[in-house]
């Protein structure tokens, strides 16, 4: 390829979402339960109010593509979102993955959940091997730079919050097991709860007032449940209609 000058953004001259794999046959097989459900709670309790739902992008064992270098290395986040940048990728297509040299926004905030052969790697308790790509913590600190960095062990029920500051990323010293991040203007911490009908500790969104974000499903009982107190009010039983 021609230089030329000034020289093509990019954007316009490496690979798009749609020239890059959005799978390998050789990545490890489906994910367990824990790993299905514990993101899409996540995804659907996690509303920042200063963001519009249209510039909130939140992804679940995405292919992350991070070097324009090598357009080829990627890491997968149990789950991540970024914020300020199109919900549709170039406001009209689903992703097939996040192409960092497209999108311009790294991800604010990354989930990964441990599993006993991924916690060191997780944790950066691993080396890079000669001529291998970075692992996913210099990744996520040094070259994304991502502003929070979430560990869960659903094992021990143990929360690892780490922050960036500076260059490098900080364990954040938790009293109790949650974290608010001012840039979304949302918390995230552990929830005793039933979702999908287990019952245990999970990882969820709160708001500034510490009330716990609902699901959909949640959102739509409360609605139901204030139409019929409503319909009560009026002298009219609900469970007749």
């Amino acid at each position: 390829m021609y230089q030329t000058d000034p020289p093509r953004p990019a954007k316009e001259t490496l690979p798009t979402m749609y020239d890059l794999p959005s799978e390998y046959p050789e990545d490890s097989g489906l994910p367990d339960e824990f790993h299905l459900f514990q993101p899409q709670l996540l995804r659907e309790t996690f509303c920042p109010p200063n963001y519009p739902a249209e510039e909130v992008f939140v992804a679940t064992d995405l292919n992350l593509y991070y070097d324009l270098r090598h357009t080829l290395w990627y890491k997968r986040p149990d789950w991540f979102a970024a914020v300020g940048v199109s919900r549709l990728y170039e406001q009209q297509n689903l992703r097939l993955s996040y192409v960092i040299w497209q999108e311009g926004v790294a991800p604010f905030v990354v989930v990964e959940l441990l599993s006993p052969g991924t916690e060191k790697e997780d944790l950066g308790q691993t080396l890079r091997e000669i001529n291998q790509p970075p692992t996913k913590w210099e990744v996520y600190e040094r070259i994304l730079r991502v502003p929070y960095y979430i560990v869960f062990d659903r094992y021990t029920d143990k929360l690892q919050v780490f922050q960036l500051v500076a260059d490098r990323y900080s364990e954040l010293d938790l009293s109790t097991p949650r974290v608010w991040m001012p840039g979304l203007e949302l918390g995230l911490g552990l929830w005793q709860g039933s979702y999908q009908g287990i019952e245990r500790l999970w990882l969820r969104w709160y708001d500034a007032s510490e009330n716990w974000l609902p699901t959909p499903l949640e959102r739509e009982s409360q609605r139901a449940n204030r139409l019929a107190a409503q319909l009560r009010e009026l002298g009219v039983n609900p469970d007749e209609l």
